[in-house]
């Protein structure tokens, strides 16, 4: 009899300090879904390093000598396809570079303090294809820069229904948590998330959750 075919999930770790990438090793590799196909100590090295080994993720540090986090995530998301998806790993949530860093694509930021499950939960919830939002840091962090980026949402013209679903987004809820809260089907939610990703021109839940917090369309 076969066994259970497991989906490994492929992670770069990208980080100055060396024992902070051995942790990190130490913590992925206890998971049999998880695994650490390389290293790099700088943004350079993980733009080399992503070209060879082709990661679905990369937890990327944002303050590193010569090409920094924000730098390497802008080139990941230049790689066909789109590249593979940023988490960036930092040590402070209210760092200027962790707002440029999503931004620049990334899709969620962790601490460095987190515990070992938030990392493996994290990962997986990325690779699922959401967004790793924590609504109240990710609020904090962009109260900083409300209104830098003008009323985004003013010309996107989304509809009553879209704003719920904006809203709900931006409280960190995923496609399923929407659906039962506005009593639709998990289908229709996707819809609704793709027209206002499109809408505002974002290239994800973050991107769009940003733009409504720079709006001031989120309090």
């Amino acid at each position: 009899m076969g066994g259970v075919t497991v989906t490994v999930i492929r992670v770069l770790l990208v980080d100055d300090e060396p024992l902070v990438r051995s942790g990190l090793r130490a913590i992925l590799e206890s998971e049999p879904d998880l695994a650490v196909v390389g290293e790099a100590d700088d943004g350079a090295a993980a733009i080399s390093q992503a070209r060879r080994t082709h990661p679905d993720i990369v937890l990327m540090d944002v303050r590193m000598p010569h090409v920094d986090g924000i730098a390497a995530t802008r080139l990941l998301g230049q790689f066909d396809g789109g590249g593979p998806a940023v988490i960036v790993v930092t040590t402070f949530e209210n760092d200027n570079y962790v707002y440029e860093a999503l931004h620049a694509g990334a899709r969620g930021f962790l601490l460095k303090r987190s515990a070992a499950e938030d990392f493996i939960n994290a990962i997986r919830t990325v690779h699922e294809g959401e967004s790793l939002l924590f609504p109240a840091a990710l609020r904090r962090l962009v109260t900083r820069h409300r209104g830098h980026g003008g009323d985004g949402l003013a010309a996107a013209n989304l509809t009553e229904r879209e704003k719920e679903v904006l809203r709900l987004m931006a409280q960190g809820h995923s496609n399923a948590e929407i659906a039962t809260e506005l009593f639709l089907g998990v289908e229709t939610v996707k819809t609704h998330v793709r027209n206002v990703l499109a809408k505002l021109r974002a290239r994800d839940r973050v991107q769009a959750v940003i733009t409504a917090y720079e709006s001031g369309f989120i309090h």
